[in-house]
């Protein structure tokens, strides 16, 4: 999946989130270009990390039963399910960029998708790891 783009979690939560409506105005507008594209990748991991958010921490909490909905219709996707070997690469990322756990994960799952970009903002905007591009939709 070489023209593959990334969405880390944070992205869906702001599509969702009423919180900031312009950061969710971003996100919504940048996960139906992606929709659009058919370029989407996510992993396991957002998959997890969204539910947790969206039916929890947000103002707003989303109902666990429309929590997996939309989870479902991202399940069509291209998507990455870690190995053990990903694990392993994450722990080295750690170390080698000096980022957590969790985001090293997120990278992993890009980078071994061969997604170009990782749309993010945790990690520092226009610094490519391992051949993935962080962009950060809220600076453009």
């Amino acid at each position: 999946m070489k023209d593959g783009e990334f969405l880390d979690t944070n992205i869906h939560i702001y599509a969702r989130d009423e919180t900031d409506s312009e950061k969710q105005k971003i996100a919504r507008q940048l996960v139906k270009k992606i929709w659009k594209s058919n370029t989407g990748a996510i992993s396991i991991q957002v998959f997890c990390e969204f539910f947790w958010i969206s039916t929890r921490k947000i103002k707003n909490p989303l109902t666990p039963a429309k929590a997996n909905s939309i989870i479902k219709n991202l399940s069509t996707w291209n998507v990455h399910s870690p190995n053990y070997e990903n694990v392993e690469n994450a722990i080295k990322k750690v170390s080698k960029y000096k980022i957590s756990f969790w985001d090293a994960m997120i990278l992993e799952s890009a980078a071994a998708m061969n997604c170009h970009t990782l749309w993010s903002e945790d990690l520092h905007d226009g610094a490519i790891y391992d051949g993935v591009r962080v962009c950060n939709p809220f600076k453009l």
